[in-house]
């Protein structure tokens, strides 16, 4: 918490706390619940801000970003905010050209393809300079808020960024990011610690800015098994989480919670506990209670409602929340979805499910 209200930029006092608490380990009279996604498409005002301009030009408007982070607030009593942005903005501070292509998703017209191209990337320590319009979309919604909520940073992990960076885009198989790990892994970690160089101070900066719990994403876990998990991924997640933290503290700034989210990354549930982040993200492919068994009672849990269950006629969407909850049991524990909101989703449903996982969680505290 802040001492007197005010953070080092003069922030507005924090009036609900909750989401912290919760990361932290500590008891709660609710179970807090925010959505990944929550600043999406499925929002019609969110369609309307962003049709003007395209998708990057968005990111880098701080009023923009914070226009877009606040909209669900409004709607939802959701408990945290989370800025909107992308995780590409990384690979783009490094030197590289990404574009939105509308119905496709990321593109990068000249993805890494040979070691040597490694060199034309930015100088990593160089690259947080690049990225001051979302320290200054954190500042802005922070003001904003009002203290209403917390407000999260996030990134995409190195491997996950590594992978967009080399298929030049999505894929299904990962096989080309995939072939550097087995054919160039020297050159594989090379690029992974550049990564990881540039994230540490983004991620500080983000704190610095006004960020009060930050995000990691690994979205491509899935594709790695556990060896490969272990080799290219993991040291960079444990590296990412000691290093922000060291920063911090170097800069006498006081800690925030981090959470790591390695979706379809359930063969690795224990090593991700032991990474050196309060929370771990689950998602929808994992038993909570095997979850809470293999992780032990010294990390938060989040999660893990799969995202299409919100289809789901409201009755039903309650339902689930209810058997969620008491699988989760009510400490230690953060309500989300598995995975993101898709763009077709109804906010009505949406609601339902913030409103459920609220009302019913403060029933089974009284239990």
């Amino acid at each position: 918490m802040e001492a007197n209200g005010l953070g080092p930029q003069g922030f507005p006092e924090l009036k609900n706390d909750t989401f912290l608490r919760a990361a932290w380990g500590e008891d709660t009279d609710y179970t807090p619940v925010w959505c990944m996604r929550q600043a999406g498409r499925y929002l019609p005002e969110f369609r309307e801000t962003r049709a003007a301009q395209d998708f990057f030009s968005t990111c880098r408007s701080p009023e923009a970003c914070c226009e877009l982070t606040l909209q669900p607030l409004r709607r939802f009593p959701l408990d945290a905010a989370i800025i909107f942005s992308d995780i590409l903005v990384v690979p783009q501070a490094l030197g590289m050209e990404v574009t939105m292509v509308p119905g496709k998703g990321p593109s990068f017209p000249e993805p890494l393809r040979e070691e040597r191209d490694l060199e034309r990337l930015r100088d990593p320590a160089a690259a947080v300079s690049e990225l001051t319009y979302v320290f200054q979309a954190i500042t802005l919604t922070r003001q904003r808020l009002a203290g209403r909520v917390p407000l999260i940073g996030f990134a995409g992990a190195p491997w996950t960024l590594m992978t967009y960076m080399i298929e030049g885009g999505g894929s299904s198989t990962m096989a080309q990011a995939k072939r550097w790990l087995y054919q160039r892994p020297k050159a594989s970690h090379q690029l992974l610690r550049i990564l990881t160089d540039a994230l540490v101070p983004y991620l500080v900066g983000q704190v610095v800015a006004g960020a009060q719990a930050l995000q990691l994403f690994e979205s491509h876990a899935g594709h790695l098994g556990p060896q490969l998990f272990s080799k290219f991924a993991l040291p960079y997640i444990r590296d990412v989480a000691k290093r922000v933290k060291a920063m911090l503290q170097e800069a006498g700034l006081a800690p925030v919670p981090m959470i790591v989210f390695a979706k379809d990354g359930h063969f690795a549930l224990e090593e991700l506990a032991q990474a050196g982040y309060e929370v771990v993200g689950l998602d929808w492919t994992v038993a909570p209670q095997k979850a809470r068994e293999r992780v032990g009672k010294n990390v938060t849990l989040q999660g893990n409602l799969d995202p299409c269950a919100l289809y789901a006629p409201e009755e039903e969407i309650g339902r689930l929340v209810k058997q969620m909850l008491d699988d989760f049991g009510p400490q230690r524990y953060i309500a989300n979805l598995g995975h993101g909101l898709y763009p077709d989703m109804d906010p009505e449903h949406v609601g339902a499910f913030v409103d459920a996982v609220h009302k019913y969680s403060r029933v089974l505290r009284q239990n």
